[in-house]
């Protein structure tokens, strides 16, 4: 008897359909599966055989034949365990399958019959409802994160004595309840505070600016003046996620085998520093199957880059497309896979290699040839992506013993997501969510220059040098600290302090 079912296999975030088709027949004993699949789906011959018998069935001793079609998709991981298992129950003619035809299977099989969670559980689901599917059985230990996605059922399922019987009508399995996400699930929770940073008033406003538009930023100063502390404590200032940016957010962790049962979905943005060792695919992504790289685990929150030129030129130029574009293609002879990748780049480095050459109590001990060599690990045209260069100096010992704390991070997260709510409200019919992400087009619309604005503008851009791409970048800018200071135009005052963050070329 020949049986089907259907599952999901994920290329990227995109979801596609798998027909599971089982054959039996009689014979000398085999058991063979095409399609396509990676070692772990050859390897659940082993585990589909014990889960079936340890589920008190008898286990077909002749021919199975197992076809996962499309056959020129390439299957990844153990997600086929179940419903190639069903199929064979099916074929052996101990289940039914005719009613639950609008159904997807998935989930890997232990020996003993209990189903383990896999990984890319909230595209898959989410995919499957795309596609029209009305219900998804998946394993209990995803359910948290299955059922986050509305208007498909999705069932728990334990193990395979539970589906057999809720198959066969004897003990049904409930499918669970849709849990609505709203923002106010999204509760800031942070080690750090904007209040236990001492000094550099300067820098922390520059943060504000990038955390309200979503601006990147590069800060320069001597070891010890505080730049890594001020990075972690950006993470505590950052504007409230969206339902939607929490979704996006998720699958893509999802995928990564990032989220848990106690942590389903992400509710913070999130802030990934990556070390200076680490590798060109390391950080955009790659492998077989490609996985998303930390540009896009960082997508809708911070890549954080310590030690910003100690990392390999060629390392640091795989970031110039992304900045740009907002997303990363990963090609490969199979294809193409595209992932999101629309972060915040905040980097920080010292301005030489022992780092003292701007520090008024330290004598710097490089040479003027170590200096510029040093330096010029960094680009032009990434330096160019970057829209505020912050210098950072040392804070000085009254600042550091002073008993009064600072301004916390609450209250500048405050003034933060008031400005972003005004940049979402101003870009929601272009589906963007905050300044950065306006193509020129845009700019050009929402960014205007009054005439004295205007003027000191084209003084800048012909004392500076400054390219097309960091003209619009500064406009941006300007709209955020506008934004910041619920200004409906762009006044002088605000360009200014755009332009002063600007790199002197």
């Amino acid at each position: 008897m020949l049986a089907r079912l259907k599952s999901i296999s994920l290329i990227g975030l995109e979801a596609e359909v798998v027909e599971v088709e089982v054959d039996l027949h009689g014979g000398m004993p085999s058991f063979q599966i095409v399609g396509l699949g990676d070692t772990a789906i050859q390897e659940s011959k082993e585990r589909i055989r014990s889960a079936i018998k340890n589920s008190g069935f008898t286990f077909h001793h002749g021919k199975i034949a197992v076809n996962l079609a499309p056959a020129d998709l390439k299957k990844h991981g153990p997600r086929f365990d179940l419903p190639i298992a069903l199929g064979i129950l099916h074929a052996l003619g101990e289940i039914r399958l005719e009613n639950i035809d609008k159904a997807v299977f998935l989930g890997e099989l232990g020996f003993s019959g209990e189903l383990r969670p896999i990984t890319g559980i909230l595209p898959t689901v989410s995919g499957a409802r795309d596609l029209g599917f009305k219900s998804i059985f998946v394993p209990e230990g995803n359910i948290e994160e299955a059922s986050i996605i509305p208007d498909i059922e999705v069932y728990p399922v334990k193990d395979l004595q539970a589906i057999i019987n809720h198959i066969n009508g004897f003990e049904c399995i409930k499918p669970a309840e849709t849990k609505i996400l709203t923002p106010d699930a999204f509760p800031p929770d942070f080690e750090d505070d904007m209040k236990f940073v001492r000094g550099n008033e300067h820098v922390k406003r520059a943060m504000e600016i990038a955390a309200a538009g979503g601006h990147n930023m590069l800060m320069s100063g001597p070891p010890g003046s505080g730049k890594t502390m001020l990075s972690k404590a950006f993470a505590t200032i950052l504007p409230q996620l969206t339902v939607e940016e929490a979704l996006e957010i998720t699958k893509i962790h999802s995928i990564s085998g990032l989220t848990s049962e106690k942590s389903p979905v992400m509710f913070n943005r999130p802030f990934r520093a990556v070390h200076h060792t680490a590798s060109g695919v390391a950080i955009v992504g790659g492998g077989n199957p490609p996985k998303p790289g930390e540009i896009s685990l960082a997508h809708r929150g911070v890549l954080f880059l310590d030690e910003f030129a100690e990392f390999p030129s060629k390392t640091l130029e795989v970031l110039r497309q992304p900045l740009e574009d907002g997303k990363i293609a990963i090609s490969r002879a199979s294809g193409t896979i595209q992932f999101p990748a629309k972060f915040m780049l905040i980097a920080a480095m010292n301005p030489c290699p022992c780092g003292y050459i701007s520090d008024p109590k330290r004598e710097c001990v490089c040479s003027p040839f170590q200096i510029q060599r040093y330096q010029n690990k960094i680009s032009g045209p990434l330096l160019d992506r970057i829209d505020l260069h912050v210098e950072v100096p040392r804070v000085e010992f009254e600042k550091l013993s002073q008993m009064k704390e600072g301004e916390n991070s609450e209250t500048v997260r405050k003034r933060v997501q008031k400005a972003r709510n005004i940049q979402i409200e101003r870009l929601k019919s272009y589906d963007l969510n905050n300044n950065a992400e306006m193509p020129s087009s845009l700019v050009k619309k929402f960014c205007t220059l009054d005439q004295e604005s205007s003027d000191l503008m084209k003084r800048v851009v012909t004392q500076m040098n400054l390219s097309g791409r960091a003209f619009y970048r500064i406009l941006k800018l300007s709209r955020t600290i506008a934004d910041l200071g619920d200004s409906a135009e762009i006044t002088i005052t605000h360009l200014a302090e755009a332009i002063q963050y600007r790199e002197r070329q």
